[in-house]
Formats: C-alpha cells, sequence, structure tokens
C-alpha cells in the first residue's frame, strides 16, 4: 500500500490565491523539487477556488485551476490536502469542516478561525484520524507552533511572551524615535504594515488571537476568549515612552500567557519591558516570541510576522509535513498530538506584577502624599515616584510617575478609583503594566 502511494503524488486543492495563496503557489513551484524530496513524493496543485476568475494572478497559478465552486474540489475524491488562505470565518469554517469530515488534510493560516474553533476542529480531525495543520496562524515565518508542538514535546511551558503584531510593533518603534501615533499609523499603512481599518490591529485583537492559539500548544489550554483582558496602543502618548526611557524600560504590545496549573493566564496590552531585555530590541515590524521552558529554560524566536512569502513558507511546511504523513500512512499523527482541556483565564483582578502609574495633577500642596496614601491603603508599595517640574499656570496639569512594587492588580485598581475622586487630578489615570521577561 505504502509503495503504491509514493508512486502518486499528492494532490492538494487551494481555497483563496490572494496574498498568501500567491506566495503558496510561488514557492511550491520555486522549489518543487527538493520538496518533493523532503515529502517523499510529488506534490501536485488540482484546484484554486477564487471569488473571480478573472482577476489577475500570480504567474505560477495556471487558469485551468482556477473555480469559483467549491463543489468541484469537495466533489474530487482525488484531492488529498485542502488548504485554506481565504481568510474569515465564514464560509472557511464549513469548508474546513467538509474537508475534516471527508478525510482530506487541512492547512490554514486562519488565526480567526483557530482562535474560534480551534479545539472543535482539532478534535474532529483526530476522530477522522486526519490532520489539522496551522503553523502560519501564528508569526508568519515564525515556526512557533511547530516548536511549541514538537520540538518542546518533552518539555512543559511555563510562560510566553511574544510580540505578535507587526503593525503594534512598528507604530510604536517610530514613537519612540519621535512619531506621533497618528503619523506613525499613516506611515504604516502607506508601506503596506497596517490595512485601512488597522482596528483589529492597534487594538489589540489580532495579538488576542494568536495568544489564544499560542496557549493551545503551550498549555494544552481551550479557553474562552472572551475572558483575556485586551488592550491596544492607541492610548500610549509620549510622555509615556519617555518616562518609559528615564526609568531604564521600553513599552512593547505583548501578548502573555502563564501556565497557573488549573488556570492560565492570558492577557494582551502595552507592558514596559527593560531595555536590555530581549523583546525589548524586536522592533520594526518584527515579530518575537519568548517562550521559558521548565527544563530548557529561555527560548527565543525572532521574524517577518506577515507578508505573502513568509507566511508562505510556513504554510508550505505544512503541506510538506501533511503530505508526508500520507505518503507514509499515517495521516493524523501529528494532531493527535494535540491534547486539550478547558481551562478557565485567571481574572485580571488577580494576576500580580509591578506598575507604571501615571496622573496628571493640579499643583496643590499634599498631591503626593494623597496619591501614596491611597496606594498604601490598599497594600500597594512605591518602589519609585517622579514629579516633572511644576504648573505654570493655576490650571496647568503636571505629570507624576509611579513604578510599583509587585502587587495584585485589583489592589492597584481600587487605589486609583480612589484616586480618582481627587479635585487635585486632570484627567484618568494611566495603567501600564511591567514585564520582566
Amino acid at each position: 500500500m505504502t509503495q503504491e502511494r509514493e508512486k502518486s503524488p499528492v494532490r492538494i486543492s487551494l481555497l483563496g490565491c490572494g496574498t498568501v495563496g500567491g506566495g503558496v503557489l510561488r514557492l511550491l513551484q520555486e522549489n518543487k523539487d527538493f520538496l518533493g524530496l523532503r515529502a517523499g513524493g510529488e506534490i501536485e496543485v488540482t484546484h484554486v477556488l477564487v471569488k473571480s476568475p478573472n482577476k489577475p494572478r500570480v504567474a505560477e497559478c495556471k487558469k485551468e485551476w482556477l473555480t469559483t465552486d467549491p463543489e468541484v474540489i469537495f466533489g474530487d475524491p482525488r484531492v488529498d490536502l485542502v488548504v485554506e488562505v481565504m481568510g474569515g470565518e465564514q464560509p472557511a469554517y464549513d469548508y474546513i469542516q467538509r474537508a475534516i469530515a471527508a478525510g482530506k488534510g487541512v492547512v490554514t493560516a486562519n488565526k480567526l478561525l483557530i482562535a474560534k474553533h480551534g479545539p472543535e476542529l482539532v478534535e474532529q480531525a483526530i476522530k477522522n484520524r486526519t490532520d489539522l495543520a496551522f503553523e502560519a496562524s501564528v508569526g508568519g515565518g515564525i515556526p512557533i507552533i511547530r516548536t511549541l508542538r514538537e520540538a518542546l514535546a518533552s518539555d512543559s511551558v511555563a510562560s510566553v511572551h511574544g510580540i505578535l503584531n507587526g503593525t503594534c510593533n512598528y507604530i510604536l518603534t517610530r514613537m519612540r524615535e519621535g512619531m506621533s501615533f497618528g503619523v506613525a499609523l499613516q506611515q504604516a499603512q502607506e508601506l503596506g504594515y497596517a490595512e485601512a481599518d488597522p482596528t483589529l490591529d492597534v487594538g489589540g485583537h489580532d495579538a488576542a488571537q494568536k495568544l489564544v492559539v499560542m496557549s493551545m500548544l503551550a498549555f494544552g489550554a481551550s479557553v474562552n476568549a472572551g475572558e483575556i483582558m485586551v488592550e491596544g496602543i492607541s492610548e500610549i502618548e509620549e510622555v509615556d515612552l519617555q518616562f518609559a526611557d528615564r526609568f531604564g524600560y521600553r513599552i512593547k504590545h505583548l501578548g502573555i500567557g502563564y501556565d497557573r496549573g488549573e488556570r492560565v493566564e492570558l492577557r494582551v496590552h502595552p507592558a514596559l519591558v527593560r531595555k536590555n531585555s530581549v523583546l525589548a530590541n524586536v522592533d520594526g515590524v518584527l515579530n518575537g516570541v519568548f517562550v521559558e521552558g521548565r527544563a530548557l529554560g529561555p527560548c527565543l524566536l525572532v521574524g517577518r510576522g506577515a507578508g505573502d512569502m513568509p507566511t508562505a513558507v510556513s504554510v508550505v511546511a505544512d503541506i510538506v509535513d501533511v503530505a508526508r504523513s500520507r505518503i507514509e500512512g499515517q495521516p493524523g499523527l501529528a494532531t493527535r498530538g494535540i491534547q486539550l482541556k478547558h481551562r478557565p483565564v485567571m481574572p485580571i483582578e488577580e494576576v500580580e506584577t509591578r506598575y507604571y502609574l501615571r496622573f496628571a495633577v493640579g499643583d496643590h500642596p499634599g498631591v503626593l502624599g494623597h496619591i501614596a496614601s491611597a496606594l498604601g491603603a490598599e497594600s500597594v508599595s512605591i518602589e519609585q515616584m517622579v514629579q516633572e517640574g511644576r504648573a505654570l499656570e493655576a490650571d496647568d496639569a503636571v505629570p507624576v510617575c509611579i513604578i510599583t512594587h509587585r502587587c495584585q492588580e485589583g489592589a492597584v485598581r481600587r487605589a486609583l478609583k480612589a484616586i480618582e475622586s481627587q479635585v487635585f487630578l486632570k484627567g484618568a489615570p494611566r495603567i501600564l503594566r511591567i514585564e520582566d521577561v
């Protein structure tokens, strides 16, 4: 049986042929010979599902492959593997379910889909003894999924910290150089790093989806994504970057996960990290993931997190793996190694870390004492405190910045609520978390 299968190509069909799909076809063609050697047999494209057959495509996309009818793919018993690169939840979700039910292997780059339906789809794939591979759903060309699933299979992961969105990282890098948020965002859009509607990126939700996917492999956790605290970067101001620099930190937008026994700690937000830390120096559009294994210790992966060819590298790597498993007569073997258990997410009020607090206050006597007293009443200990300058006019505000010792977030929030009632406060306090990574 195996010898007969090795003589036949593994036939694949693409769902979508946009930026990533075009990169996949280009890579399959350019590296055809050695990909076949690595898979143990030829990889052959049979169909490409598109909305418009007349839209310009990459040269590697043959016209005879194009179809607008999904039944051409799902009705063809010769198709071994479906590659979903169309994005979005529907109809991609229905298509992947159909492929799994038919025993076809599935490769997807769809972070939204895996974050929302990953545990269910993994269970279906295991039941049908077929493959579900999703390396490209997180980190573009960075092999973080493969690292968590295979390289760290003998270890348990204590924590993950990831710069998971290139748009946020680019904007924060430019802001650190003196550019405003609005100008940096506009530049990111002009360079193709940010979408016309950047809400998913700058609001932190793209990173949150990726964190959910990583938690499946890092912690074996099936979680309710709605329980994760998510903050974006649009509220970061120049003064925050200046104070962070003064205290020896840089601000990065992070997806953070910790194994907390029966629960997991998952949160997405801007954070202060030491200037000499590994993630502090991952700049521009690069992504970086820092994994702490209990036996291995620290492990860092850095690379391009988006784009046609970086993402295509991960998609095609999954295609080769799935093709090899089918050729060897062991479809679904890698997917069966993913064992998931529902685990609640720790409430943000119970999180313990250090905090950066900034207050815009009127220049009145006793302000620092009032703030310190409110924090002390909640057992929030102050590590450093700085008041910047004095007000020139009676209604002017001056910034007061505080770095706390490690404490529980619920206590910090209660203290801030008490401070917000004070007449000297000129605007809402700013709270940022500090991560020692």
